[in-house]
């Protein structure tokens, strides 16, 4: 197992997902529960299976594209969002 990537990916994945709209709603719902222990396994599991199809669909991807256009990509595509989210109404 490559521990640097690992440990990359997590410290990635953790800084992105604090205070986004899933933990949001996280919030909200075991706020609103009597049961933080579900919202907590249905949270854990929904990322689970998100960040799987992104590495299934990741990997397939990398396998017919060079890296080197899947980092454009990736680099167009967030360029992208930021753009959107400064110029939104």
């Amino acid at each position: 197992m490559n521990w640097d990537l690992l440990s990359l990916t997590f410290i990635t994945v953790f800084i992105a997902e604090i205070g986004d709209k899933s933990q949001l709603a996280a919030i909200a719902l075991s706020g609103s529960s009597k049961s933080p222990q579900a919202v907590f396994l249905g949270s854990v599991a929904a990322l689970i299976l998100a960040s799987f199809l992104g590495v299934i669909i990741g990997a397939g991807i990398g396998e017919f594209l060079p890296i080197k256009l899947l980092k454009s990509m990736a680099a167009i595509g967030f360029i992208f969002l930021a753009l959107s989210n400064v110029w939104q109404d």
